[in-house]
């Protein structure tokens, strides 16, 4: 049986950068070389796309060929670019493993719909949605789960902090993790947590502290045949959870413990997989995305934000909660290469 060609995108252009080459390395490390022969496509800082032999640590700096995409949809996969000639290579799927802009937001998404090849995790539009924290909030809504109560900042506008009910959080409307974001307790915060979101974004969303405990949950699959990893909680010592900041991230946070299982009742780990499910539906979303919530104390469950593709190093969420449902991340990789396939399939017959 021939394997199939996989190419695995990395890198990119965000400030999530460092992190995305880590989950490609932590792919890298558990993809099955007796079916998948992987290649590597390293996207540098400054959007430089590159051929190389994985994602180890100086592949920046190495000889790999600039490598594009093929616009010929007739013939997916590479253009190897070398000295003035071209050589191409198949694809039959590509592992979009960007974190942030221009990797979770709709546009590699697009270009790869260009191209005609099938790829992993959520479609344009989910993407999109997910992405920008005030239409997630939106959609969410109209399909009846409950958000925080927010107001959006468009650029150069100005906020008046009278009008704000605090404690807020601020942060870039379209944004990955939690660059950008500030807790703020007065009106006297207010102004400088809002230039600061704008350094990553002109759109701010100011939404409310939710009172109650951070959750997430895993979810893996396409339309009502959705696999819900254990449920998660981030134990905080202080402060708020600020992910992929840490100092040393893989010797732990500064100042939180994600717990898997998360200590809750079997009854809320029930309603929080089943409010996953919910906003992973509502969005559109397919293949596979983390969605953080929180839980509070009367048991309502509130959405905070959707990864569609969420981060897979040694120290990240999702891979850990599915390890922890009985999934390791060679299955999770297996099942995102099927739902990829499948979906192409189901795509072109239609």
């Amino acid at each position: 049986m021939d394997k199939l060609q996989v190419g695995i995108l990395f890198g990119g252009c965000s400030e999530e950068h460092p992190v995305s080459v880590k989950s490609a390395q932590e792919i890298a490390r558990h993809l099955d070389t007796e079916k998948y022969e992987p290649f590597y496509i390293g996207i540098t800082k400054g959007g430089a796309w590159r051929l190389c032999d994985g994602p180890e640590a100086g592949w920046e700096d190495g000889d790999g060929r600039a490598a594009v995409l093929s616009p010929d949809r007739s013939s997916p996969g590479l253009l190897i670019l070398d000295q003035g000639k071209y050589e191409t290579i198949g694809l039959d799927l590509v592992l979009p493993v960007l974190h942030g802009r221009l990797g979770e937001d709709g546009a590699i998404q697009g270009l790869l719909e260009l191209s005609g090849i099938p790829y992993a995790g959520c479609d344009i539009q989910s993407s999109a949605l997910c992405m920008d924290k005030s239409l997630a909030y939106t959609i969410a809504r109209s399909a009846g789960i409950t958000t925080p109560d927010f107001w959006i900042v468009t650029a150069d506008e100005k906020v008046d902090p009278d009008l704000i009910t605090y404690p807020v959080f601020v942060k870039p409307a379209r944004s990955g993790s939690s660059f950008g974001v500030s807790k703020v307790a007065d009106g006297a915060e207010l102004a400088g947590a809002v230039a600061l979101a704008r350094q990553y974004d002109a759109k701010v969303l100011i939404e409310e502290a939710v009172a109650g405990s951070e959750v997430g949950c895993a979810i893996l699959g396409n339309g009502h045949d959705l696999i819900a990893g254990e449920v998660d909680r981030i134990a905080l010592s202080h402060g708020f959870f600020r992910i992929h900041q840490e100092r040393a991230p893989e010797t732990g946070s500064d100042n939180s413990t994600p717990i898997v299982p998360a200590d809750i009742s079997a009854e809320e780990r029930a309603r929080v997989q089943e409010t996953a499910k919910a906003v992973y539906r509502a969005m559109g979303c397919g293949g596979l995305s983390r969605v953080d919530l929180f839980l509070k104390d009367d048991g309502t469950v509130v959405l905070n934000e959707v990864n569609t593709f969420p981060g897979m190093t040694s120290y990240s969420r999702y891979p850990r909660m599915m390890a922890a449902a009985g999934m390791p991340l060679a299955e999770v990789i297996d099942g995102m290469v099927s739902l990829a396939l499948t979906g192409a399939l189901a795509g072109a017959l239609r």
